[in-house]
């Protein structure tokens, strides 16, 4: 584990992964079989538990939750107490299977959202804070709510660059901030 920093009160597990350049901060708990990538940050407080696979470049805030089944794409942003879940139907004595998340690239997830498990987050989504995901989220699409609902669409930058009411099929918009040319499928 060289070129990480670790602080001295986090815990890694024998058998985790962390790659070049990571920072895992106080009291973190990153489990046996983890996968983190390059140029992770792990806040505060904040648990990874076994099986979870971590991208690069991607900043986890303090006290998030990340349970086997859930898989993290590069360049995503998970806001301070974001739970993600991995069983549809917990129980503490029984059986339990677990229900995987993917969480596409350029993902940025706003502060105590919880991500109900087997719900995929499309490329470049923003979920906003507090919110519940109980859906597939598309990409560049900017949800909120309990349960979330389509607030509107957002560039890779994550400004708002399209109202809720786009009609289906491919739509090429500009973004009024940093100039990109979006490419979003309604379907």
């Amino acid at each position: 584990m060289a070129e990480i920093y670790v602080h001295p009160t986090a815990i890694i597990d024998d058998g985790a992964i962390i790659g070049t350049g990571s920072k895992i901060w106080h009291f973190a708990h990153v489990r046996d079989t983890a996968i983190i990538g390059d140029n992770v940050i792990v806040g505060k407080s904040s648990y990874i538990d076994e099986g979870v696979k971590i991208g690069n470049n991607v900043k986890i805030q303090n006290l998030v939750s990340i349970y086997n089944g859930v898989t993290i794409g590069d360049n995503v942003f998970v806001g301070p107490h974001v739970t993600f879940t991995n069983d549809l139907y917990p129980r503490a004595i029984a059986d339990w299977e677990i229900s995987y998340t993917h969480v596409s690239d350029g993902v940025s997830i706003g502060a105590n959202a919880t991500i109900i498990c087997g719900n995929n987050l499309g490329e470049n989504c923003l979920i906003a804070a507090g919110s519940v995901v109980t859906k597939e989220i598309p990409p560049h699409a900017l949800v909120g709510g309990n349960p979330v609902r389509i607030l509107g669409w957002v560039c890779k930058c994550a400004r708002k660059i399209a109202s809720k009411t786009l009609e289906k099929g491919e739509h090429r918009i500009k973004c009024q901030h940093c100039g990109l040319l979006n490419e979003i499928f309604i379907h």
